[in-house]
């Protein structure tokens, strides 16, 4: 499962996209090259500039292809006969993910200190 970005910035390398979703540039570059929905950015030297929303399609992809185990032909049919509702269940994933980890931070800061020594 994807991490919630912590930064926010505007644009991600490729790099950081591929460390994020733990798969190699290449593959990366391939699924751009085989969905259609999935068009980065690109700067004057031609580097791939991901956004948010880049990054929730490759999340969509991702999930079809790595976690559902949709062959990308699958994939393509999946994303084109159910768009709407492929988005909106990963927007729900993505808040849950966004409300666990606000859970869990809020229960860390639950605990009590350790405990200071006494002075007298």
């Amino acid at each position: 499962m994807l991490p919630a970005l912590k930064d926010e910035k505007l644009y991600y390398s490729i790099g950081e996209i591929a460390d994020m979703f733990g798969v190699s540039k290449s593959l990366i570059r391939y699924w751009e090259s085989e969905f259609s929905i999935l068009k980065p950015h690109k700067n004057s030297k031609g580097d791939r500039r991901f956004t948010k929303e880049n990054i929730d399609q490759l999340q969509l992809i991702f999930d079809l292809v790595k976690n559902r185990g949709f062959t990308i032909e699958g994939a393509k049919n999946e994303i084109r006969q159910n768009k709407d509702l492929l988005k909106q269940k990963q927007a729900v994933l993505q808040k849950l993910i966004h409300l666990k980890n606000e859970m869990l931070r809020f229960k860390e800061s639950l605990r009590p200190a350790e405990s200071l020594p006494h002075t007298s």
